[in-house]
């Protein structure tokens, strides 16, 4: 089980966490999300400490699970670091939606935009993605569902709608070997090349 709370670390200090429990009921550890957003209907800046803990590849019984929440999904980085550390699927517990004060035109937009960004993320990193995302409305956003599994080569095995829905689908982890045997980004990466990655934007 992955469970998202809101973790109150000390007075004043509080994270967006994920907690991952196994099939015993035992915790077998914690992700505090790295980054924090400052966006219509989602002022989390405001209560959220961004999280100290790093990237988490949490070893399950089943597989290696790539931990990161929400707004972290938009960060190719996040994703590739996370893949790097060994993760077999990358899984983002997400709360994203629309503004109802927005155009209706923008709408499919950007949907299709974060369901690019996740396939990319299994694409460049060659492993399993997945966006459990909300349904329902709340104030003046109304969250957009489409929860979403992708498979290492980009392609969606499952895709749900905007209403709340309970699925299961069966993955095969030899895909990851596979896919990466095929298209080898990481034996190819250019390290020596990427320095200016830690550069603050506009330096």
């Amino acid at each position: 089980l992955c469970v998202p709370i809101l973790e109150r670390r000390s007075a004043g200090v509080y994270h967006n966490s994920c907690l991952v429990i196994d099939e015993n009921g035992d915790l077998l550890d914690v992700y505090r999300k790295m980054h924090i957003p400052d966006d219509p209907g989602f002022y989390e800046k405001y209560y959220f400490t961004p999280g100290d803990l790093g990237w988490k590849v949490v070893k399950t019984s089943k597989l290696n699970l790539g931990l990161m929440i929400c707004w972290d999904q938009w960060f190719p980085e996040a994703a590739r670091l996370t893949a790097m550390s060994g993760a077999d699927i990358l899984y983002y517990p997400t709360a994203i939606g629309w503004d109802k004060k927005e155009e209706d035109s923008l709408y499919q937009d950007q949907l299709e935009s974060w369901m690019v960004m996740l396939r990319s993320h299994s694409i460049a990193n060659g492993c399993f993605t997945l966006a459990v995302n909300r349904v329902g409305e709340e104030a003046d956003l109304k969250f957009w569902g489409h929860s979403l599994l992708v498979n290492p080569a980009g392609r969606v095995l499952n895709s749900v709608n905007e209403s709340e829905e309970n699925c299961m689908v069966e993955i095969n982890l030899n895909e990851i070997e596979t896919q990466r045997r095929a298209w080898p980004f990481f034996r190819d990466r250019r390290v020596d090349a990427y320095q200016d990655l830690s550069k603050v934007w506009g330096n």
